[in-house]
């Protein structure tokens, strides 16, 4: 049996099916939440999509970036949000609502903070006015 410093991510977060349940309710409370829907890009993007092809999609990148063996088929971070001028508030809006969801289904701490340490690292590509370079300097 592996041990659990071997296992990836993905194992440790149960695989696919596991992940779906946290992305579903996770889609749900962003695709709600007034303080990101208060931008009228972000509100419109998230009625412009459907919540089922939108949870495929971050089912699908949590699962890849959590070493499973998923391929991500969606664009990139940086084009997806390059139009919805995300603001800093906006992504601690949204940090808030991955804790809560987090929070619901028990999530164990060293994998939340491997979880954020992924999402972390699309941040740059999200925010407006933020960059890798700005960010190291």
């Amino acid at each position: 049996m592996q041990s659990e410093e071997k296992r990836s991510l993905y194992e440790r977060l149960g695989g696919v099916y596991s992940i779906a349940t946290v992305v579903d309710d996770l889609v749900d409370r962003v695709m709600a939440d007034a303080r990101l829907n208060k931008n009228p890009r972000v509100d419109e993007a998230h009625h412009r999509v459907p919540p089922a092809g939108f949870k495929y999609l971050v089912t699908e990148m949590v699962c890849w970036a959590a070493g499973g063996p998923q391929k991500y088929s969606g664009r990139s971070m940086a084009e997806s949000h390059k139009d919805l001028g995300i603001t800093s508030d906006e992504w601690s809006a949204f940090l808030d609502d991955l804790q809560q969801t987090l929070d619901k289904f028990a999530v164990p701490p060293e994998e939340q903070a491997e979880l954020k340490a992924i999402v972390d690292s699309t941040r740059s590509e999200i925010v407006v006015g933020e960059t890798a370079v700005e960010l190291s300097a």
